[in-house]
């Protein structure tokens, strides 16, 4: 059995690489060891993926009225069974990155394909990511380039991909918007065959040649008769290219940075961090894999335990997971979906091509209660099969004190660090009960709603809104 900081250290991992583990599945992982752990996180391919068939004859109606909400359910179904945490994690990364949203594409199905292509691609290399998104029908569509003409350009994608999507603010000029936007006309969406009677076809990318602008352009001080994948290429060979993304890297898997746009203006938190990943893009030529085996093993990402606000969906995911009741096709992965939303997280409708507000924007007042009442509702419930193992794991260890319990469920929990207040809180809840005992089936009884209450109260604490 693994040591408490050889499972604390994986459950860091974890619940950054995926969505938290079991105590169990922490201890097991950690038997194998932390670099190993980490390499099975970054080759998914050798775990089975999501039963397709069995989803799609779970939910079937992924069109219509009820399509958006079974599209976010599908999503959810996938990372809370999935046995390749970190292509999950990614797809969720390059969806706040590359933020995509059914408010205007109004076709979940194809946004649903967009997450798809980022589960393929997303532990790939930059270039081939971004011309991948450069051509996803969605994408085109969201950022209008399908009305990106020859001698009518449109600005919209040009404009957020270097803002947003590569280089970021203060890197570039509006004459090389307007270039980049020339080199991408023709990049549209092809003609979609009817539905009837011969079933659905998703939209798909078409080049239209005798739409292209085939002139001379001058782009971040090169001129060429440039297309959209020389584009690309001369993007993702900028320092800036390398430094923005290393900063989003940053911030989704280690610690909460300033919001995005301020970025042209506020340094990084630790600009040594950035530095490491700076090196890691430019030595493997923006490989995402690459930058994340850096990152995963480094001295800064170890040491950043519980400096991050669970996004809605990370908080939802995980306890969810934790409390191992949707651990199969059952109603109820709708409601999830929903919760997210209710917490300020839409899945695959984030609220502009801006995405989502980050770290301690995702708790107002109205989202707090939202995240304690989810949380505390589910890791209380000792009915539940995850909770129900926790009380288990308690029952077997036998009669224990107060100090004894609050540390059990902390570390059945996380391990979870919580600050003196908080333990002084459970301390004192759990001294009003006095030891825990099993000795008699009325003393197990009330021991188990014991042990339920003090899995409510972390799971209410602010302590437990951080990974």
């Amino acid at each position: 059995m693994a040591n408490r900081e050889e499972i604390a250290l994986m459950g860091h991992l974890m619940r950054r690489a995926g969505f938290g583990g079991t105590h169990d599945e922490l201890d097991e992982k950690a038997g194998r060891g932390y670099e190993a752990a980490v390499e099975d996180l970054l080759n998914p391919e050798q775990f089975e993926p999501v039963d397709e068939e069995l989803l799609y004859r779970f939910m079937p109606g992924y069109e219509g009225a009820l399509g958006p909400p079974l599209n976010q359910a599908d999503w959810v179904y996938r990372m809370i069974n999935t046995e390749r945490p970190l292509e999950e994690k990614m797809a969720l990364f390059w969806h706040q990155l590359f933020a995509t949203g059914n408010s205007k594409v109004d076709n979940p199905p194809e946004l649903t394909q967009q997450i798809a292509m980022f589960r393929r691609c997303g532990l790939g290399k930059f270039r081939d990511i971004l011309l991948e998104l450069a051509q996803n029908p969605a994408m085109i569509f969201w950022l209008d380039n399908n009305g990106n003409h020859r001698g009518a350009i449109n600005e919209n994608w040009g404009r957020e991909l270097l803002e947003l999507f590569s280089m970021g603010v203060g890197n570039y000029s509006e004459d090389d918007i307007k270039e980049a936007s020339r080199a991408f006309t023709g990049w549209t969406i092809g003609p979609k065959i009817p539905r009837n009677p011969l079933g659905r076809f998703y939209w798909s990318f078409e080049y239209r040649a005798e739409d292209h602008d085939d002139g001379e352009k001058t782009f971040l001080g090169n001129t060429g008769n440039f297309n959209g994948q020389d584009i690309i290429n001369l993007v993702v060979d900028q320092p800036a290219t390398a430094r923005f993304l290393s900063r989003h890297l940053y911030n989704f898997f280690v610690a909460d940075e300033p919001q995005v746009p301020s970025w042209n203006i506020t340094p990084p938190n630790d600009p040594d961090a950035i530095d490491q990943l700076v090196a890691a893009y430019n030595e493997s030529d923006g490989d995402i894999r690459f930058m994340l085996r850096v990152l995963f093993n480094s001295d800064f990402f170890k040491q950043a335990r519980f400096s991050r606000v669970k996004s809605p969906a990370e908080l939802v995911i995980s306890t969810a997971r934790m409390a191992g009741n949707f651990s199969q096709p059952r109603p109820g992965f709708n409601s999830l979906a929903f919760e997210c939303a209710y917490q300020g997280q839409e899945l695959l409708n984030p609220p502009s091509v801006e995405s989502w507000h980050t770290g301690s924007e995702w708790i107002d007042g109205g989202a707090l209660v939202r995240r304690v009442n989810f949380a505390a509702g589910l890791l209380g419930d000792v009915s539940l099969p995850g909770v129900r193992s926790m009380v288990d794991t308690l029952r077997q260890r036998g009669n224990l004190g107060p100090e004894d319990v609050v540390d059990a469920c902390l570390e059945l929990v996380g391990p979870l660090e919580v600050s003196d207040g908080t333990r002084a809180e459970l301390l004192d809840q759990a001294r009003s009960d006095g030891d825990l005992r099993w000795d008699s089936d009325d003393d197990a009884a009330q021991s188990e709603k014991r042990v339920g209450v003090m899995l409510a109260l972390i799971a209410a604490s602010r302590d437990f809104q951080f990974a």
